[in-house]
C-alpha cells in the first residue's frame, strides 16, 4: 500500500494522501450503514477505547498520518489522547484535527432524542476549546463543525476573532461543510477576514461519486492556498456493499465490474475517485473495521483511467436528493 504525501495548502504542513476520521469510533450510535455490526454491539468503553487504539496503530503502521476527531465524536478525542500518550514514538509524528460547534448529546446511547446539538458561539467555542487543547501539540488544525449560514458563525464576529487568535498561536483553522450549499458556504468563508487576514486555512467537505457538486469551489479553494480534507468519500456506507437499496442496483454494477477490473473493494474505487482529483489533499477513511481500513488503503495503489472517471461521473446524483437521503439514514 503506497500512501503518497502532499503539501497541505500554504500551511506548513505535509501529509499523507489518506487520513483516518474517528466519527464511527468514538460513539456506540452513527449514521454510517452496518455501524452497529462494527462494533458488534459492545458499547462497553474500555472496549472501544481499545478498539479505536488497536485502529489507530494499523493505520500508522500502514503509512497514515493524520487522525480527524470533533468534540462531537463521543469519546474520540478521549481515546486518541490516551492512545498519543501511550505511544510518544509514534505521536512525534502525527497530525491532528479536530472541531468545535456541536456537543455530544447521546449519553453513550445507540438510539437517542438527539445525538449532538449545534451551536456556533463564542462560549461554546472557549469550552469546547479548552477540552480539545489537550491535544497539543500534535493538533494542528481546529476546525468549526459543519459550518452553514443558518448557525450565523461566518459572521460571529465574537467567535471568528477568537479563532484568528488561536491562528495567531500556530493553530491553522478550518472549517468542515456538510448540505446542498456546501459550495456556497465555502466561497462565503473564503472571504472572512479577521483584521485585514483571512481567516481559514482549511476546509473539510463531502465530495465522493455520488455527490461531486462542491468539486469546483474546493479546486477553487485549493488554488488559493487552503488545504483541502474531503470527508464521507464512501457516502456513509452508500459507496459499498452494504447499499442493498434495489433503486441502487444499476450503480452498484457499475461500481462492482470496476471493482473486479482492480481487484480491489468497491471502497477502493469510491476512494480513488476522489484521490485522482489533486486539490483533494488530504481524503479520510471513516473504517471502524481493520479489514476495511485495509480495504480503504488498497485506493492508494488503484489508479482509474479517464474513460473509468468518465463512467464514474455518470453515477452522481441530483444534490439534494442525495441530501435527502443522507439526512434519512439512520443512527444505529
Amino acid at each position: 500500500m503506497h500512501i503518497p504525501e502532499t503539501s497541505f495548502g500554504h500551511t506548513n504542513l505535509r501529509l499523507p494522501r489518506l487520513g483516518l476520521g474517528l466519527a464511527a469510533l468514538g460513539r456506540p450510535g452513527y449514521i454510517n450503514l452496518g455501524h452497529g455490526e462494527d462494533l458488534e454491539a459492545d458499547y462497553d468503553v474500555a472496549a472501544m477505547e481499545r478498539r479505536t487504539h488497536e485502529m489507530l496503530d494499523l493505520a500508522f503502521d500502514k503509512g497514515v498520518r493524520y487522525f480527524d476527531a470533533a468534540r462531537s465524536y463521543g469519546k474520540a478525542e478521549d481515546f486518541l489522547l490516551s492512545w498519543l500518550k501511550e505511544h510518544p514514538e509514534k505521536a512525534s509524528e502525527v497530525t491532528v484535527g479536530s472541531k468545535w460547534g456541536y456537543t455530544y448529546t447521546a449519553g453513550w446511547k445507540v438510539e437517542a432524542e438527539k445525538h449532538e446539538v449545534k451551536e456556533h458561539s463564542r462560549p461554546v467555542l472557549e469550552q469546547q476549546w479548552a477540552l480539545s487543547k489537550r491535544l497539543q501539540p500534535y493538533l494542528k488544525l481546529y476546525q468549526i463543525h459543519s459550518a452553514t449560514f443558518s448557525s450565523g458563525v461566518l459572521k460571529n464576529t465574537e467567535a471568528l476573532s477568537r479563532l484568528a487568535a488561536l491562528k495567531a498561536e500556530g493553530v491553522a483553522i478550518g472549517l468542515s461543510l456538510s448540505g446542498a450549499d456546501q459550495k456556497e458556504v465555502l466561497k462565503a468563508a473564503m472571504e472572512v477576514e479577521v483584521d485585514g487576514r483571512r481567516l481559514f486555512d482549511a476546509v473539510q467537505a463531502t465530495f465522493n461519486i455520488l455527490d461531486p457538486s462542491a468539486g469546483q469551489q474546493l479546486a477553487a479553494a485549493a488554488d488559493s492556498g487552503m488545504g483541502v480534507i474531503i470527508k464521507e468519500a464512501l457516502a456513509n456506507g452508500r459507496l459499498t456493499g452494504r447499499h442493498t437499496d434495489p433503486a441502487f442496483t444499476p450503480k452498484m454494477l457499475v461500481l462492482k465490474r470496476m471493482a473486479d477490473q482492480h481487484g480491489v473493494g468497491i471502497d477502493a474505487i469510491a476512494l480513488a475517485y476522489v484521490l485522482s482529483f489533486p486539490w483533494a489533499h488530504l481524503v479520510l477513511s471513516g473504517a471502524a473495521r481493520a479489514e476495511h481500513l485495509l480495504s480503504n488503503l488498497r485506493a492508494g495503489d488503484t489508479p482509474l483511467s479517464e474513460s473509468q472517471m468518465e463512467e464514474l461521473n455518470r453515477l452522481a446524483m441530483p444534490v439534494e436528493v442525495y441530501w435527502e437521503e443522507r439526512s434519512g439514514l439512520a443512527w444505529n
